[in-house]
């Protein structure tokens, strides 16, 4: 992983480790996300919507929108902090709902934020509206810009690569924090409530509570990646937080296997890398097939992403990687149900 940008960059281009760069910032959400819908089982659709509120968080606290250039180890915790209230809103008025009613609710949390975030430049310029912010100073802890090409070690290191380092030691962060979650007192209690709500409750497990953590827990990992984002682009607007963001994270989570930290980084990272890899490849092929492109690669690399899906959820249908309890739990609804394994 330390060689990978060099790799990267000598073989494919400067403009593929910036590719590995967004990669890992899915990979911090759909980790959050994983919180939420593999352990504990509850379906959000919403989630792009503490992405947000960490990445404009970031950008109205460190940029000239209201000439305000706060310390970047003061916003990332306040943006994470405000990501974890936001969850708390989000989780206690939907605490008895379940599984498609739980999915409307916030699916439209989502819509929320984001028509909030493209309206509030009126009566009083907050956001600044469908513009969006710009200017925004990228992360420099202790003075130290990782916007800028810096010497180190005999190595010339240009932005794009620290900005890997940093994100690879975030996302470190973020798996070992999930993982020891997983193996704790409140991580069984979530995969009780996944697996029989009711059940969990008799036997003495608060749900309310629980749920509720969990809730926070992912969006406070969401809220730290949008401010990572937010420092990294340089510039956000209400465009980069629509629905189908919040689908493709949940894809990411569901196609690599939910419950399973593994199968959730293999997830995010086929997700983040196969659309670009069908865009850069789809005018090339048909060039080299018919002479010339029939279909505008922009649509194409669309169509075969949305194929690719399709044939590794029925090859794969637990994930490509899921956790062996999660696999049991699918076998065993297949027995019950006459579908066999």
């Amino acid at each position: 992983m330390l060689c990978l940008p060099f790799a990267t960059d000598a073989l494919l281009g400067r403009g593929w480790v910036r590719i590995a760069d967004f990669a890992l910032l899915y990979i911090m959400l759909a980790l959050g996300l994983n919180i939420v819908v593999g352990y504990a089982g509850l379906l959000d659709l919403g989630y792009i919507a503490f992405f947000a509120v960490g990445a404009y968080n970031y950008a109205l606290l460190s940029s000239p929108q209201f000439g305000l250039h706060w310390p970047v180890w003061v916003i990332l915790p306040l943006g994470a902090l405000l990501a974890c209230g936001f969850g708390v809103l989000l989780g206690a008025p939907t605490l008895r709902l379940r599984g498609d009613y739980l999915a409307i609710v916030t699916l439209g949390f989502g819509e929320i934020i984001r028509i909030f975030l493209n309206n509030l430049n009126t009566p009083v310029n907050i956001t600044n509206g469908p513009q969006g912010v710009s200017m925004i100073d990228p992360i420099a802890p202790g003075g130290f810009s990782f916007g800028a090409t810096h010497e180190l070690f005999g190595f010339s290191l240009p932005s794009v690569h620290l900005y890997f380092y940093l994100f690879l030691a975030f996302t470190g962060l973020v798996i070992f924090v999930s993982r020891r979650l997983e193996h704790s007192r409140i991580g069984r209690a979530w995969m009780a409530i996944r697996e029989d709500e009711v059940a969990a409750q008799s036997m003495g497990i608060n749900t309310r509570n629980v749920k509720l953590l969990a809730f926070a827990m992912g969006a406070t990992f969401g809220g730290l990646s949008g401010g990572l984002f937010a420092g990294f682009q340089g510039f956000v607007s209400p465009e980069s937080f629509g629905l189908l963001e919040s689908v493709m994270i949940l894809c990411m989570v569901v196609l690599g296997g939910m419950g399973n930290i593994a199968g959730v980084v293999l997830g995010g990272l086929l997700l983040a890398l196969l659309p670009e890899a069908f865009r850069h490849g789809a005018g090339p092929l048909q060039q080299a097939l018919f002479g010339h492109i029939l279909i505008d690669p922009e649509s194409l690399r669309m169509l075969l992403f949305g194929v690719a899906l399709i044939v590794i959820m029925l090859v794969r249908p637990a994930g490509l990687w899921p956790s062996g309890k999660r696999r049991r739990e699918l076998e065993d609804e297949g027995a019950a149900t006459g579908g066999g394994a």
